[in-house]
Order: C-alpha cells, then structure tokens, then sequence
C-alpha cells in the first residue's frame, strides 16, 4: 500500500554547507547561555522538589540538568568553573536522585575534578564531597560513600560562610535516607 506522501527521501535533501535557508537561528550570546543555564537549573530544583514525579518528568529533568550545565559550557566569561562545577553536581544530584548510581558517580567524579583543576574550595568542594558520597551510596558502594562522608563533613566543617554550611550540612543530613549510610 502506498501513501500519496510517500517520496523519496533523497530528493528533499538540503545541503546545509555555505547555504543560507533564511530559517538558520543565530548563535545564543554569552549571556543568553547563562540566563539560559541559569534557568534550566532553577527549573530542575522545582522538579527535585515534587513530591510524586512521574518516570516521564524524572527523564526531563535528567534532560534539563543536562541542558543548563551545557549552557553554563557555552558561556565563556559569563559562566566560569565554578558554575561548571556546579553543573556537575547537580547532574549528579539528579542522579542519584533516580537511582542512577553510575551516570551519578560519573557526574560527582567530573565536579571533583573541576574543583581540583581550577582551585575550587569553600562551599564547591564539600558540594562535591557530598555529590560523591551520595552517589556511591546509590551505586550501593558502601565503603567508597563513607570514606566521601567523611571526606564532605571534614570539607563542611571548613566553609567559611554559616550560611553555606549550613546548606551542604543539610544535604549529609538527608544521606541518613539512603540505605547504604542509614547507619553512618
């Protein structure tokens, strides 16, 4: 049976190189990528937040965090490491969060790194501690999330701002839920 739409394919082919379509978008600038970034990773937080996401939102968000830590990639001097750093761990974060322990180790592994490569302390590193530590637990290491746990609260107790240590103090505390550190 034939389609009165059906065609062959190689006939509509367009040949994109040194072409003009008039329909090509123009490039985001700097600070569009970072508005962008900025945004998306908002949006992730809301999504982290629902008490009953469905496997469909678990997957936009997975995309989302994805997509802000690529814009933060593209933001050049609007961006910077620590938003990179920041990119990873939320990645990791979300993750974890839908028990994907290896894409999650991944994740909190590429944050560490950023940190030690561009001289990130303070509040970035102890969120990359906690990252690792969470995620370890959710691949069900057992031992590499202690050794992380005692690394991040060893890294908290160094936070120079109440405020922030505050916050990374509430992420170890919420470790207690995971199976593997219900006794840490």
């Amino acid at each position: 049976m034939t389609d009165e739409h059906d065609h062959d394919h190689d006939e509509h082919e367009h040949d994109h190189e040194g072409h003009d379509h008039g329909h090509e978008v123009p490039p985001l600038t700097a600070e569009q990528h970072r508005e962008q970034g900025v945004a998306l990773f908002n949006r992730v937080w809301e999504m982290l937040e629902l008490p009953d996401r469905t496997p469909a939102l678990d997957d936009q968000m997975v995309h989302a965090a994805h997509a802000s830590r690529w814009h933060w990639s593209q933001a050049g001097e609007a961006g910077g490491e620590q938003q990179l750093a920041v990119g990873e761990w939320q990645c990791a974060r979300v993750y974890a969060v839908v028990g994907r322990g290896e894409p999650a180790v991944h994740h909190a592994q590429a944050c560490l790194a950023i940190c030690e490569r561009a001289g990130l302390a303070d509040w970035v590193m102890a969120a990359a501690c906690e990252a690792l530590t969470r995620a370890w637990a959710v691949a069900g290491d057992a031992g590499e999330a202690r050794a992380w746990l005692a690394r991040a609260r060893t890294a908290t107790a160094a936070i120079a701002e109440a405020d922030d240590r505050e916050v990374i103090e509430t992420d170890l505390a919420s470790l207690a839920e995971l199976p593997v550190l219900a006794e840490a």
